[in-house]
């Protein structure tokens, strides 16, 4: 099938049937009834859901458990960093910051949730899925939690398209939705180190040797990240054939039974995927509006840190250096894939850290801003991920009575 290029910023339409705005697709009087919720759904294993689908929580205990240890673990490191530390330290500490600067902080940290949420939501309306900003706030929180939790950045997407699912958004269609969201992610913290770079760059002289080197590690996997998603956005076929390429090794390990039905469904899927990613060219207005969103949401955490310090201590002169400090953190965290960043970031921070203030207040600074950067974010996102979840689970067995 040949597709014709769409005319710069017109508005998408919907490639499936539309659906209710919070709620199942509506069904179409010309049809006669609605197609089911997995019609759309990706190649899988004969009889099974899809990875959308049947998305459970009950599978993530284990990688739960894991996460739990390597906070404890992560802490146990940091705190070990300076002899006199202790819990009462820490309290005082935090009670002689300044309440006004930790609001800005903690409202950073929700602003990281709020804007992928609502990149999340431009795509959806682009392609016809209208949601409420209610619903963009469960796919963010359900992506950086599962994400927190899981090695990869991308780890949260499959609950983020579990919840997408069930509002009626085609796995096709969502696929696409997230690898776009993702790429543009990517290239904001690209941006953000570029520019931090021009305007700060006697900082990473503030890192050690090792530092700088998983600093341009870190750097260098989100480059090839970026072009990795451009060619999963524009070269359709290679999709086709990597799906293909899973369901015949997951044939091999007797995880597919039925390879010839997996196939039929996988171009099925693939076709729904070329026809959405497609619908994307020339949409300039919308990926724009999409990385701006992004773009805000990586200045939302990265300031975080700096707002943590200037509550503290009140220095506002050092202000653009800790925020290009905790940029060049969170580049380099990047080359090792532990779920959070966990050890990483922290060796990161209180190397950094070290080059403005004793060791022993760099690593107060460093659990203040951790607990509200990642740890208070990952306890939202794992409340509203969980009540959502619980929601869903209980929609479905009031339907079956």
């Amino acid at each position: 099938m040949r597709y014709l290029p769409m005319e710069p910023n017109r508005k998408i339409k919907p490639v499936l049937p539309t659906a209710a705005a919070d709620g199942p697709p509506v069904i179409d009087a010309a049809a006669g009834a609605a197609p089911p919720a997995g019609a759309d759904a990706p190649p899988a294993a004969a009889g099974k859901p899809s990875s959308a689908a049947g998305f459970s929580l009950r599978d993530k205990w284990p990688l739960m458990v894991l996460f739990l240890l390597l906070v404890a673990a992560s802490i146990w490191a940091v705190v070990s960093q300076s002899r006199d530390f202790s819990l009462a330290e820490f309290l005082a500490f935090v009670k002689k910051a300044s309440p006004g600067w930790l609001l800005a902080g903690a409202l950073g940290m929700l602003g990281f949730i709020f804007f992928e949420g609502e990149a999340v939501l431009c795509l959806c309306r682009a392609f016809g899925f209208p949601r409420s900003h209610r619903r963009g706030f469960v796919y963010s929180a359900s992506d950086v939690y599962f994400s927190a939790i899981t090695p990869s950045a991308s780890g949260g997407q499959p609950a983020s398209a579990f919840f997408m699912l069930k509002d009626g958004i085609p796995t096709s269609v969502s696929t696409v939705v997230l690898i776009a969201n993702l790429e543009m992610y990517s290239l904001a913290i690209l941006t953000i180190t570029l520019i931090m770079t021009a305007l700060y760059y006697p900082v990473i002289h503030a890192f050690s040797p090792f530092s700088k080197l998983l600093i341009i590690a870190g750097t260098v996997i989100q480059v090839v990240l970026v072009v990795l998603l451009v060619l999963l956005l524009t070269r359709e076929r290679w999709v086709l054939a990597i799906v293909r390429f899973l369901t015949r090794l997951g044939h091999r390990l007797h995880i597919v039974r039925d390879l010839e039905r997996s196939f039929l469904r996988a171009e099925k899927w693939a076709g729904g995927y070329a026809e959405a990613s497609r619908m994307l060219h020339g949409q300039g207005r919308t990926l724009a509006k999409v990385f701006l969103l992004n773009f805000l949401q990586r200045v939302s955490q990265l300031s975080v840190t700096m707002f943590c310090y200037l509550a503290i201590t009140g220095r506002t002169e050092n202000a653009g250096r800790l925020f290009a400090m905790q940029t060049f953190v969170v580049a380099g965290s990047n080359s090792i894939p532990i779920p959070g960043a966990m050890g990483a970031a922290d060796y990161l921070m209180l190397d950094g850290f070290g080059s403005l203030m004793s060791k022993s207040d760099a690593v107060l600074l460093e659990l203040l801003s951790r607990s509200l950067s990642f740890y208070a974010c990952v306890l939202i996102c794992g409340t509203v991920t969980l009540f959502s979840f619980l929601y869903v689970y209980r929609h479905r067995k009031e339907k079956s009575k």
